[in-house]
């Protein structure tokens, strides 16, 4: 009730832990933009410009295959797959503000290199891309430490999403403006020009940001207080042992795990296939499908915002238990998409209503950043760094199955594929659903307080 009262009198919008969570926002938001960039700017770059007219002739034009296309476009994922542990505990450890300005200006400068890696060969580019990964994997994972120190347990919700809300909007920006830059300047000019925005990002992110609430020399005593004495529980100390066993023998951290793979899953299939999808169905040209296939972005952005609102309103008023929040977020993280993608494959009789269906199957599926993916801060916020660094590995592994898995499909069946795949994505989030919601809880589990000696 003490923190309910004081949270009143403190500064909301417009204070130090939500200007934490913007700047990390733009954080997210340019490694995205740095990471699909090329995916859009390489159709230009291997001499495929029936899509983009008045591209210019002056930027230098390769002959590289599909499949190196493929290596090179994979390549950043590889990266980013073999950090997320390592960073995940170190960020635990280490300053998180330096970690994470490393990972930002790292990814910054290989953005930049790109153009001149490509003059030398596809074997730099690749290698360019698995660096930029592992420095882009460096920023995702390391910043969940962050609300250990920076959410107040009932602002856990706006403050996490907003941060997160940054890698929808990047896609969104990349899809709008990337066909724009290569038909004015060139597509060297892309990387340049996110590139140098990510260095300006990590320029503001080592003037602004404070690993501790204590240290900000601008927060007031107020807020400072209200931080502080909300996250008691809530140990500061540097975590240098696991409970690896215990974590191991945890069914709430398996119930998030399978949670996370299988949402992953779901969502590494929308991403790569929709584009293959509009064009299966809808009559349109490369670039109006770019555009189709940005707008689950914009929508994703605006859902995890008020997803993340609407959480916490309701743990706020004592509407429901921390733990019923939690469930409620990811069933409708999970369910909501399977439901729209089924009335788009049956229920689509027009232009609008296929849009409709294809945005809403996708951009609902982030209203479980408000719940599965908040919910190791719930069980343990001392090893939140590493556990999500877990929890995230594998739905990346989600995600590499997804798309070998629908890829074979597709080519076993290229008449009517999508029912089998979206039945499949339908059985793997039902059965991991039903799994989470026996087994989530959203109290500290005994391994994860002060008290409990561990040993890794």
């Amino acid at each position: 009730m003490e923190n309910n009262f004081l949270s009143k009198k403190v500064p909301g919008f417009f204070s130090c832990r939500y200007g934490m969570s913007l700047i990390l926002h733009f954080c997210n938001m340019v490694i995205v933009t740095q990471r699909v960039c090329l995916s859009l700017t390489m159709v230009v770059m291997v001499n495929n410009t029936q899509s983009l007219t008045n591209v210019s002739s002056e930027d230098p034009v390769y002959n590289w295959s599909p499949d190196i296309q493929g290596f090179i476009l994979s390549s950043n994922f590889y990266g980013a797959l073999v950090v997320q542990i390592p960073i995940g505990y170190y960020s635990g450890i280490y300053s998180v503000k330096k970690i994470i300005a490393c990972g930002l200006l790292l990814s910054s400068v290989c953005t930049l290199c790109t153009p001149l890696a490509a003059q030398v060969g596809a074997t730099l580019v690749i290698v360019c891309r698995v660096v930029q990964g592992m420095a882009q994997g460096t920023v995702l994972s390391g910043q969940h430490q962050i609300w250990t120190r920076w959410a107040p347990p009932l602002e856990q919700g706006r403050l996490t999403t907003i941060s997160a809300s940054g890698a929808m909007l990047g896609p969104f920006i990349v899809l709008l403006v990337t066909g724009f830059i290569c038909e004015l300047l060139g597509w060297i000019s892309v990387f340049y020009i996110f590139g140098a925005c990510g260095c300006v990002v990590c320029i503001f992110w080592l003037v602004v940001f404070y690993d501790d609430p204590k240290d900000h020399p601008c927060i007031s005593n107020t807020e400072k207080n209200y931080i502080t004495s909300s996250l008691a529980q809530v140990s500061s100390s540097s975590v240098t042992t696991l409970p690896i066993k215990a974590m191991l023998q945890s069914l709430p951290v398996w119930a998030i795990a399978f949670c996370n793979f299988a949402i992953v899953w779901a969502h590494n299939f929308f991403i790569t296939y929709n584009p293959i999808f509009i064009n299966s169905v809808l009559d349109v040209n490369v670039r109006e499908n770019g555009f189709l296939s940005g707008l689950p972005f914009l929508f994703a952005f605006i859902i995890t915002i008020l997803g993340g609102q609407m959480a916490d309103f309701c743990l706020s008023r004592n509407i429901f238990s921390t733990i019923t929040v939690r469930k409620v977020f990811t069933t409708l993280g999970m369910v909501c998409p399977i439901v729209f993608s089924i009335c788009l494959l049956y229920l689509s009789f027009n232009f609008l209503s296929t849009v409709i269906f294809l945005i809403l199957s996708q951009a609902t599926a982030f209203l479980a950043l408000s719940g599965v993916n908040i919910n190791v801060l719930d069980i343990a916020p001392r090893y939140y760094g590493f556990l999500r660094g877990v929890t995230t590995l594998t739905g990346m592994l989600g995600g590499m199955i997804s798309s070998t898995i629908s890829g074979l499909i597709l080519n076993a069946d290229p008449e009517t594929p999508w029912y089998k795949i979206y039945l499949m994505i339908a059985a793997i989030n039902g059965l991991a659903l039903v799994f989470y919601l026996i087994f989530a809880k959203a109290e500290i589990q005994n391994w994860a307080k002060d008290s409990q000696e561990t040993r890794l």
